[in-house]
């Protein structure tokens, strides 16, 4: 898509280049989080080091990781969501702003729309009441000519279908462990969400990056059912998108790599 650049840096992390900026979304740079080790390389530093804005979906470790913000330009714009502006400044954040659904705000050519999700806004998940809390949310980017959604973590929800017309989406397909807990795409319900949104183009992303220490190494199903759950679910995303008869082009993009516009690219391990 002319004027639009996209590339995969694993989990939620994709690098936009429109209208002369470069936007990163939940940026998680390092080898991990917690317990959580990345599969697979960590992004080059010339993927984010030039980064303008950041969007922040909401506040759980893996998409608000605050080792990785240290990492990025000390001048990039740093957008969480509405209510956690004075903590993550706390944390030696720099050019921090908020915003909510149903806010907006402007970054040179771009209008950055805030859009309600389904997911738990605690830092430290549903069940906590300690800690800083935001409502969750995505993220609708535009330009003149391109409207981009960053999804973040969310369920399906009705309201999907009123964010469009969309050249891109970015949905969530899996998470980085054997199930997933509320407020969550699975590649059936992400394909049910691409025709809420009737994007262009859906990029797969939350899957293939992250597991629980040593699990892929297991021996036996868990060992095995964990591999499988690093590649399989945006196949069958893009599987259960082509099933539905949608004309969204479903790009499957490894972590790392470059977003495809003309076709899918292959998974491999």
């Amino acid at each position: 898509m002319h004027g639009l650049a996209m590339r995969f840096l694993g989990h939620s992390t994709v690098r936009l280049e429109l209208a002369g900026s470069v936007v990163l979304t939940d940026p998680l740079l390092t080898g991990g989080v917690g317990p959580l080790r990345r599969v697979n390389p960590q992004p080059d530093r010339a993927h984010f080091a030039d980064t303008d804005l950041v969007l922040l979906s909401h506040l759980h470790g893996d998409h608000l990781h605050l080792p990785s913000l240290g990492l990025l330009p000390r001048t990039a714009r740093v957008v969480v969501p509405r209510g956690a502006g004075r903590w993550l400044r706390g944390r030696g954040i720099r050019n921090v702003e908020e915003l909510a659904p149903g806010e907006e705000l402007e970054h040179g050519g771009l209008r950055v729309h805030g859009v309600p999700a389904v997911h738990s806004g605690h830092r430290f998940g549903p069940r906590s009441t300690r800690g800083p809390q935001a409502a969750a949310m995505g993220h609708v980017i535009e330009s003149a000519s391109h409207r981009v959604y960053a999804a973040g973590d969310t369920d399906l929800f009705p309201g999907m279908a009123t964010f469009g017309p969309l050249h891109a989406a970015l949905l969530p397909v899996w998470g980085w462990g054997l199930t997933l807990g509320p407020g969550h795409l699975d590649p059936q319900r992400a394909a049910e969400a691409v025709g809420l949104l009737r994007p262009r183009v859906a990029v797969p992303v939350h899957w293939g990056t992250l597991a629980m220490s040593g699990l892929p190494r297991l021996p036996g199903r868990v060992g095995a059912r964990m591999r499988e759950l690093l590649v399989e679910p945006p196949q069958r995303f893009a599987a259960a998108v082509a099933a539905a008869g949608e004309r969204t082009r479903v790009l499957v993009t490894q972590p790392g790599a470059a977003v495809a516009p003309d076709g899918a690219q292959p998974v491999v391990r």
